[in-house]
């Protein structure tokens, strides 16, 4: 046989083995650290109030949540989510599986309002504390949620909107409200007449969240008797397509990655004496699941950011604690380390350094090592599927560009258009299977068989590759999604927006990389009316968008490539 021919026989029988091997095995489980389980145990809780009941318990007199200086213990938080928890139940009368929204940052309230929902029964829906009134309406609307917790300071843009949506109950909040007497009436009356951040709001109906408490401390509690097919959280998304889509994680989906990311981490962990510092918002999924859930279950001292951009308040409190555990996103670690004070903190209790929701870029990673003397550790994951799909090791001793393994109870399989699996070694979309991949997309049937394989595995739009020891690395994403500072932002929304403004004839978005938050939105703009300025776009952009979603560069055009058939490329425009 020639011998160019016996050799790509050879390499073909290779790769055939490997593919193979690939497709039957899960080839990561023998790169797993020590300790790490292949398969979890799902029948460990059968709802995420069992979780919450057997740790309250277990932890009662130690700290649970830590904010701007106070304390909840875990009895405390057994006590205010019951009294909040009753009120929701027999004072408004919400029915088991009513949605109820929260809006607010990192405070106090935050878990006492979730975990109160969920004791009711209920179903939680988080919304972003930044919406705008168009925003906030379409999530409400679409959701049908019957009642909102709301911090006061946003409480004028659901003024706006109060008449359009279904939700009926309102609670309001002020920062300071669990805070204590004295410091809660003072961190409440500087931020509105000092600071002058509380914009006037007028709503009726609405009820102040000590009042809530006090009443709800009178009443009656019964028992919500859910299972792990119930729904506990409605999480928007742009998920693999534009449209803004609730994804259904159910009580099953959540602990399911609650109990696989604690699998992966628990031969780092100490039960009781974890501390673990939240600057990522708890209406994120990332920090939710990780911090707010994962760490609740080993009873852990959770120290809550609410403004982590102001990086030298957030060095100073994190001086405070001993912690153990951070998490958060490239940009925030890009500013901690180039921080001078940061390096002057104590980072000889800190053993879990997690960073997720965007790539961690190699500078960022060995300058927080050479700071701190830990590996900072990339993540992976989304919201559908709750969102953890793969972590590294947390013995990693250098960065290796990977996302990581994936995690226990988990299969990947990476797959081309027609939807068959690639060699190992090739790129394909990253697809997910496992009870971490919520039940689908609240009301939109249609989108979620767009996701949803006959299979059962989850189309993620990430292109990645797989290598011989199973790690991923992400390559591409599928679809024209731009990452700000984590958070996702689908170019339809921004255009559509752009659109509207009458001296726009054209308009395409795209990422474009930025050092601070990862990338930024540009747009190339075709006018139709020629004294159009970047500046009136912008302007006009934040009337209807997220701060993060605003274009921060405007190029003008005269024309846009497009396809034969009239679609503007996006490509071309990179």
């Amino acid at each position: 046989m020639d011998s160019s021919l016996y050799d790509r026989a050879k390499r073909s029988r290779i790769i055939g083995v490997l593919t193979k091997r690939y497709k039957m095995e899960k080839i990561w489980l023998s790169s797993y650290p020590a300790g790490v389980p292949a398969e979890i145990d799902l029948a460990e809780f059968a709802s995420l109030n069992e979780l919450f009941e057997r740790t309250v318990e277990r932890y009662a007199g130690r700290t649970a949540f830590t904010c701007m200086g106070r304390s909840i213990s875990y009895a405390d938080l057994d006590r205010l989510s019951r009294d909040f928890a009753a009120y929701l139940q027999s004072g408004l009368k919400l029915q088991r599986g009513t949605r109820v929204a929260l809006m607010m940052p990192n405070l106090l309230q935050y878990p006492v309002c979730l975990f109160g929902i969920w004791r009711a029964g209920l179903v939680a829906v988080n919304c972003n504390p930044l919406y705008t009134a168009p925003e906030l309406e379409f999530q409400l609307r679409d959701s049908g949620a019957e009642a909102i917790v709301i911090v006061e300071n946003f409480a004028h843009v659901f003024e706006e909107i109060a008449q359009t949506v279904p939700t009926r109950h309102v609670i309001v909040t002020g920062l300071g409200d669990l805070l204590g007497p004295v410091k809660g009436r003072l961190v409440n009356g500087v931020v509105k007449y000092l600071k002058r951040i509380v914009p006037a709001w007028s709503l009726p109906q609405a009820r102040q969240m000590r009042d809530v408490l006090s009443k709800g401390h009178a009443l009656t509690l019964g028992m919500a008797d859910l299972g792990q097919q119930d729904i506990a959280l409605l999480q928007y998304t742009g998920g693999t397509t534009g449209i803004s889509k609730g994804a259904m994680l159910t009580h099953g989906n959540i602990i399911a990655n609650m109990l696989q990311a604690h699998a992966w981490i628990k031969p780092f962990l100490h039960d009781g004496d974890e501390i673990i510092v939240t600057p990522l918002p708890l209406y994120h999924i990332f920090a939710l699941t990780a911090n707010c859930l994962t760490f609740f279950k080993v009873g852990a001292q959770n120290v809550l950011i609410v403004n982590p951009r102001d990086i030298r308040g957030f060095v100073k409190e994190l001086a405070k604690y001993r912690f153990t555990a951070i998490t958060g996103v490239n940009t925030l670690f890009n500013a901690l380390v180039h921080n001078p004070d940061f390096a002057r903190l104590d980072f000889s209790s800190l053993r879990i350094p997690l960073g997720g929701g965007m790539a961690v870029q190699q500078a960022v990673a060995e300058k927080w090592k050479a700071i701190t003397g830990k590996q900072l550790i990339e993540a992976y994951g989304l919201t559908e599927t709750s969102p953890g799909v793969a972590i590294n090791p947390l013995d990693l001793q250098s960065y290796n560009g990977a996302v990581g393994l994936p995690i226990p109870s988990t299969e990947v399989s990476l797959r081309d258009d027609e939807g068959r699996e690639v060699p190992l070694g090739q790129p394909g979309e990253l697809c997910v299977r496992g009870p971490q991949v919520m039940k689908g997309y609240w009301n939109q049937p249609a989108e979620t068989a767009n996701v949803m394989m006959a299979d059962g595995f989850l189309r993620t739009g990430d292109i990645a590759v797989m290598d011989t020891h199973g790690f991923l690395r992400i390559s591409d994403r599928k679809k024209d999604m731009i990452i700000v500072s984590g958070f996702k932002v689908f170019p339809n929304e921004v255009e559509a927006v752009v659109a509207m403004h009458p001296g726009v004839l054209e308009v395409a978005a795209i990422g474009v990389p930025n050092e601070y938050s990862g990338e930024v939105v540009k747009i190339f703009v075709v006018k139709k009316d020629p004294d159009l300025t970047a500046e009136a776009l912008i302007k006009h952009c934040h009337r209807s968008l997220t701060k993060y979603k605003v274009p921060h560069l405007v190029e003008f055009r005269d024309e846009l490539p497009k396809t034969s058939v009239g679609k503007i490329l996006r490509r071309a425009l990179r």
